[in-house]
């Protein structure tokens, strides 16, 4: 009698049970950390109100700068290292202790015992630690995936796992508005039952089914890329906040020392990667025509993704939701729901791009939706800042739909370019693509916006404020508010006229029918209209032309990922002679990819290609 025992199917076959396992947790965990990358965005007055922070204190644009961005400066920064640790010690291993990282950070963050800028200082903190198990999560959970699924299905799952993220980070909003208006702390306990079931499951029935080996962390590779990215980062907090009279701090000398500096460290990353036999990245990989342009291109529709979140949310809750009979208190919450087309738009496209991507390849569907992407952004360049809503909806669904397109495809092939041992590095240099795009787009879109608003804002304000009988010096006054704060009150859901005058005592002094008029839902949305519009549309030209420079970048991937051999590291033996294995080309260094990944079937095979092997 045959033992069923020994004739289960291995990891990737077609009858294995395992990679639908694979497929629900890593998709649990890349939901649960990019709902967590947009929910504290859409909670911020919530948050602000729970721990008593004045919105407007120009010291307090930090903390909120910080909330935002201190979460996806960590995943920039850690992705790769923890890939690394992934393919040296086991990606299910690294994997599981993100999920338990992730909770108990979690469950931290919603205890803050502090007030004020005390209390700002420990959610970010806490945040920074919850995006330390985030960063162990989504670096693994491509690379468990490519090795539990067939070639012929590995587009599919990398799709599922890719609309997850992204619609986390949209349902994010929505989420966030809704247990927001419960109690600040609810945006953070939503985490805690989730991640405990899927941490004892994970813990339970995931298994190591790639190939793994030896090394050592390169630290000071780790070192002057943390240092170096996150001096840049720092930099865009103050070159947002103004400076000696300016709109913008990027005149501020220290501003300009960080951004200095970060780009020396940064450059000396690359030398330093160069020259190392462990390096943090496999520099070598960019020989990879497929792994290269695809980066490259997903980095660009990163930065266009994200600053258009952003931009789309100031300009519901501070303009089209006040001028359409909506409360500063409710906006959040309703700016989500009005956002929502973009998210189904993806949901939709996402998996069917995913499905298509494994029958007729990538280069394709990800080129078009590139280039549908940009065609969105110049639809709403088009929109007045007053709009039909149906109209809006249409676009962002057209945006959505051109994520999902390009997504799943520009994952599969990337993941499918590079040999089975370097998958976890790979899936974490993706990833560092993407999280470092979305945190650059706040400076990026910002600082255009702030561009727009800062030459006629000031006098409008000022002026708008004379004509309701504000005296002349208090109008000054709050005229002169930087267009950052004015972004931010929106943002927050926070009538920045009515906050300002309260103190100064004006209000009392003014009819009963100026004071509505002040306070009321139409005064600010109007006065900012034709400054923010004038912003708006630099910032999507600006995004339309990074879409033209993704889709150029997706075409010049070729036809099939390449099977070229990553460059050989100065520091490494000299090469021997060429063999070629089933698993890929022998790359010249001891211990490389190629010569010691074994075949196991067809996860551990690169996407079949036509091109000769350089």
């Amino acid at each position: 009698m045959t033992d069923l025992s020994k004739t289960r199917a291995r990891p990737g076959s077609p009858g294995d049970r395992y990679k639908w396992t694979a497929l629900t947790n890593t998709t649990a965990a890349v939901f649960m950390s990019a709902l967590d990358g947009s929910i504290v965005l859409i909670a911020l007055p919530a948050i602000f109100r729970g721990v008593h922070l004045d919105p407007l204190a120009p010291g307090n644009i930090a903390y909120l700068l910080w909330m935002i961005m201190g979460y996806r400066l960590v995943q920039a920064v850690l992705v790769v290292t923890v890939g690394r640790l992934g393919d040296m010690y086991g990606r299910v291993r690294i994997y599981n202790s993100g999920f338990a990282v992730f909770t108990l950070a979690s469950i931290l963050l919603s205890f803050d015992p502090f007030d004020g800028g005390h209390g700002a200082m420990w959610l970010i903190a806490w945040r920074l630690v919850q995006a330390v198990g985030g960063s162990m999560l989504t670096a693994n959970s491509a690379a468990i995936l490519t090795d539990a699924f067939p070639e012929e299905q590995r587009g599919f799952a990398l799709g599922i796992n890719q609309v997850a993220a992204l619609a986390g980070m949209f349902i994010g909003l929505v989420a966030g508005g809704l247990l927001s208006a419960w109690d600040w702390r609810a945006v953070f306990w939503v985490n805690v039952p989730v991640g405990v079931f899927f941490t004892l499951w994970a813990y339970r029935t995931l298994r190591e089914s790639g190939k793994r080996g030896g090394g050592r962390i390169d630290w000071w590779g780790n070192i002057t890329f943390a240092v170096g990215l996150s001096a840049v980062l720092i930099a865009v907090t103050f070159g947002l906040q103004p400076y000696g009279g300016h709109t913008m701090g990027w005149t501020n000398p220290l501003a300009d020392g960080l951004i200095t500096g970060g780009v020396i460290l940064l450059a000396a990353f690359v030398v330093i990667e160069n020259r190392v036999r462990a390096p943090m990245i496999e520099l070598g990989l960019f020989r990879l025509r497929a792994f290269t342009f695809g980066n490259l291109a997903g980095l660009a529709i990163s930065i266009g993704r994200g600053g258009m979140q952003f931009v789309l949310i100031i300009w519901l809750q501070g303009i089209w939701l006040p001028l359409h009979g909506y409360d500063y208190g409710d906006t959040p919450l309703w700016a989500g729901i009005f956002m929502l087309p973009l998210t189904a738009g993806f949901l939709a496209a996402g998996p069917v791009s995913g499905y298509l991507s494994d029958r007729i390849g990538s280069r394709g569907l990800a080129t078009g939706g590139a280039l549908l992407f940009g065609a969105s952004f110049l639809g709403l360049l088009f929109l007045p800042i007053d709009f039909s809503y149906w109209t809006f909806a249409v676009l962002i669904t057209v945006n959505g739909i051109a994520s999902g397109m390009f997504a799943s495809p520009n994952s599969s092939s990337i993941m499918g370019s590079v040999p089975a041992k370097l998958r976890g590095v790979a899936s974490g240099m993706r990833a560092t693509f993407q999280n470092s795009g979305t945190a650059v787009s706040i400076g990026v879109f910002f600082s255009l916006m702030i561009a727009g608003l800062a030459g006629s804002l000031p006098h409008t304000l000022t002026a708008a404020l004379r004509e309701q009988g504000v005296p002349a010096h208090i109008a000054t006054q709050v005229g002169s508010l930087p267009p950052v704060s004015s972004l931010f009150a929106a943002q927050l859901g926070v009538n920045p006229i009515e906050h300002l005058l309260q103190p100064t005592g004006a209000l009392t002094h003014l009819t009963a029918a100026q004071q509505q008029a002040l306070t009321g839902r139409e005064f600010f949305p109007s006065l900012i209209a034709g400054p923010f519009h004038s912003g708006l549309i630099i910032v999507f030209a600006f995004g339309a032309a990074l879409a033209l420079l993704a889709a150029i970048a997706s075409f010049l991937r070729g036809s099939s990922p390449a099977t070229e051999p990553p460059v050989p590291h100065k520091s490494a033996p000299p090469p021997r002679t060429p063999t070629r294995t089933a698993s890929g080309p022998y790359d010249g260094r001891e211990g490389s990819a190629a010569e010691t990944a074994a075949p196991s079937g067809p996860a551990d095979r690169p996407e079949s290609t036509g091109e000769t092997t350089a």
